[in-house]
């Protein structure tokens, strides 16, 4: 019996082109990838976040440094490289949101249309909301089951 390449299925999959669904390309507010203290600054003042969360988030992380991966028994897991990681990703603009329909990314309107949601029936407020497109849009698809 010939043995398999260790990961040939994930790999396979990860190179496969997306066929579940679809993908939505709107502007994004993406950091650097790694993870440091700066990082974790720039995060916190991105959110708008009190004093005391921020040191109570570098207090973590600091812990979090000293952590050592667990030796899971019989498996052969990779490390993992934090430093090729994004941790925060911002996919909408809070500050300066649409005030009519003619100012909706049409990217999004497509989005919408896909899902069977009609963006006219949304109000303009939920898009400016101070919530991601990827909540707006479960919080309206449960609403519609309603």
């Amino acid at each position: 019996m010939q043995q398999e390449e260790p990961n040939k299925y994930v790999k396979e999959l990860t190179q496969e082109k997306y066929k579940y669904g679809f993908t939505t390309d709107v502007h994004t507010d993406i950091i650097e990838r790694g993870l440091n203290e700066d990082v974790v600054r720039l995060i916190s003042e991105k959110k708008g976040e009190p004093e005391w969360l921020l040191e109570f988030r570098l207090k973590a992380y600091r812990h979090w440094l000293t952590l050592e991966m667990p030796a899971w028994a019989h498996l052969r897991i990779p490390e993992i490289d934090y430093q090729a990681i994004s941790y925060y990703a911002d996919p909408t603009k809070k500050k300066d949101g649409p005030k009519s329909m003619d100012e909706v990314d049409p990217e999004l309107v497509k989005t919408f249309n896909k899902l069977g949601i009609p963006l006219e029936a949304v109000s303009y407020t939920h898009l400016r909301a101070h919530e991601t497109g990827r909540n707006l849009v479960c919080r309206l698809l449960l609403e519609k089951k309603k």
